[in-house]
């Protein structure tokens, strides 16, 4: 199966792909809002630049897409047919590299919560943090 774009065509639909403020961390920072929790966003001097910390909390959220972050099982994690050896590799580099910022994190001290795209979609991210913060209580 080729491509039905041509790569120029390509090329411009992935440079607009968004790496900050996405729909699913714009929808996870509102609910932490409205629930009374304050963050900061786009921390560059820790590991991975994590989307969100909450630093009273001494936790990490990592709002990842399922796509670029190989969600294990998810009907989004789906791999092109042209190129697959590229994309591939892109791909495992990518799952390594979080598995190292999360170690190196948690190494650190953190809590590190991942929250995919699909949790978000289904909206069961707020049941995990709502557990999450039920476990780690309010101080």
């Amino acid at each position: 199966m080729s491509d039905v774009l041509t790569s120029e065509q390509r090329h411009k639909c992935m440079s607009h792909i968004r790496g900050r403020d996405t729909k699913p961390e714009l929808i996870i920072r509102s609910w932490l809002h409205r629930h009374g929790y304050r963050f900061r966003i786009q921390c560059g001097h820790l590991p991975g630049k994590p989307d969100i910390v909450l630093k009273k909390h001494k936790l990490i959220i990592f709002v990842n897409g399922c796509y670029w972050h190989r969600h294990p099982g998810c009907k989004y994690t789906t791999t092109p047919a042209t190129n697959a050896a590229f994309w591939e590799e892109k791909f495992t580099q990518n799952v390594e590299r979080d598995k190292r910022n999360i170690e190196k994190l948690e190494g650190s001290g953190w809590n590190v919560l991942v929250i995919w795209e699909c949790q978000v979609k289904d909206g069961s991210f707020e049941e995990i943090l709502e557990n999450y913060f039920a476990e780690h209580s309010r101080s």
